[in-house]
């Protein structure tokens, strides 16, 4: 199935795939194990939910939904029932291993934790196709998107932040439209900086910038009591590769490579489709009753609860708890 009855129609002569009308008849076609939504954030809902009624395990890309409210009607939908979301940078063989060195005290307690997040989109010329990325109500913003995808990485390595103080700024309120000349208005938010605490005590700043000109990437430090880990990567973590330096207490900094055993395609470890490949290897391995890796609906709501935070608190200077 597709956005229209002539791109399925095209889609099943190139890939030699049954086409389907709607969602309703491919959820209950035979042979269908996992149901796919991978179209514009506000067309989630209206194809999950059928899939889900049908009972039919489903991944949908992420953001999951426009808002909070969608994502916990989605999840519980879901019940009973196996769901994914597209937050791979869970899958990535990188994150998997710094989330086990954080936890496994490789830098004693936890102090602090740093980010900060660059994209040229959200203020450079933009595709047509792209137009809805910019509207702060369609739910496919960089606060959900760029920094939903960054904050979820971190997340998994040093927790869950138990509240945050966020300010926000939309700093290009025109956006050019590439090849034509024209400017288009921008209402989602192009800075965001946040900060909040940590399980244990730690605090947690980060800064989600968009549009700019140079200096796109990612980066995040962890300081601990006994050493520092700085993670880097020239573009969003969860697609570009990830390069991990360490230093311990009065040591220089050295860099650290992935040891055996996390990363299952290492021909593609400078791929953009790295951490996307581990997550669908993650979906089949539980489909087919392995363990459970991949992020679910529930753990999407859990996120949009982050996001719904930070908004809360840009709008009125407040301290929230998601």
């Amino acid at each position: 199935m597709a956005s229209s009855s002539e791109s399925a129609r095209a889609a099943s002569d190139v890939h030699g795939a049954p086409a389907y009308g709607s969602t309703e008849e491919l959820a209950r076609a035979d042979g269908i194990d996992l149901v796919v939504v991978t179209v514009k954030t506000p067309r989630h809902r209206e194809l999950v939910l059928p899939a889900l009624a049908a009972g039919k395990p489903v991944f949908c890309e992420w953001p999951l939904a426009v808002d909070l409210g969608e994502a916990e009607e989605m999840a519980h939908a879901a019940l009973g029932i196996s769901t994914f979301v597209g937050l791979q940078g869970r899958s990535s063989p990188t994150f998997r291993w710094l989330a086990d060195l954080v936890a496994d005290g490789h830098l004693g307690d936890v102090l602090s934790v740093t980010v900060s997040a660059a994209t040229s989109e959200w203020g450079t010329p933009v595709d047509p196709g792209k137009l809805y990325t910019l509207d702060r109500d369609l739910g496919a913003t960089m606060m959900s998107i760029a920094l939903g995808h960054a904050i979820d990485s971190v997340s998994m390595v040093v927790g869950e932040l138990q509240d945050v103080v966020a300010t926000t700024a939309t700093r290009h309120p025109n956006v050019a439209l590439a090849r034509s000349g024209q400017h288009v208005p921008m209402t989602a938010e192009d800075q965001i900086a946040i900060s909040g605490n940590l399980p244990g005590g730690a605090v947690l700043s980060a800064h989600q910038r968009g549009g700019v000109v140079s200096g796109v990437g990612f980066s995040m430090t962890i300081d601990g009591s006994e050493g520092t880990l700085q993670v880097t990567a020239p573009d969003h973590p969860h697609i570009a590769p990830v390069t991990v330096h360490a230093a311990r207490s009065g040591g220089r900094r050295v860099e650290l490579t992935v040891p055996d055993g996390y990363d299952r395609f290492p021909r593609l470890a400078r791929s953009p489709i790295h951490t996307l490949t581990h997550a669908y290897a993650g979906i089949r391995d539980q489909l087919l009753g392995g363990r459970a890796g991949v992020p679910d609906f529930r753990d999407a709501v859990i996120r949009h609860r982050l996001m719904d935070a930070i908004r809360r608190s840009a709008a009125t200077g407040r301290r929230v708890q998601p």
